[in-house]
């Protein structure tokens, strides 16, 4: 038996990650989420998962869905993991209010 995990999987891994920030961020400002230092690190941690579970999926997939933007999430997580003291909340709160909403839409019709 094969026990290979396939795009299905990861994709489905990827939608719980951004459901999550969508959920925990839909009536939150800015100025909350900033000051919310347990949210923050929830937010960047998802969006590093979110970037680790697209590192599995296969090319031919994500040439079919050219659409997603596959460059600037592993972008993203890369600032993150590289950056995390100096990270823009301004930035993060813009892609958690328009990006992953976006990006969950696109991938739930998948």
């Amino acid at each position: 038996m094969d026990n290979k995990k396939d795009n299905r999987y990861y994709l489905e891994k990827i939608l719980t990650d951004l459901k999550f920030i969508i959920d925990h961020t839909k009536d939150k400002t800015l100025e909350e989420i900033a000051s919310n230092e347990i949210l923050i690190d929830s937010i960047m941690f998802r969006i590093i998962q979110v970037a680790e579970s697209n590192n599995y999926l296969t090319d031919d997939f994500k040439e079919q869905h050219k659409e997603v933007p596959w460059v600037a999430i592993r972008g993203m997580r890369n600032k993150i993991v590289h950056d995390y003291s100096i990270v823009n909340i301004a930035i993060v709160y813009d892609t958690v209010k328009n990006g992953i909403p976006e990006m969950y839409a696109i991938l739930s019709k998948i």
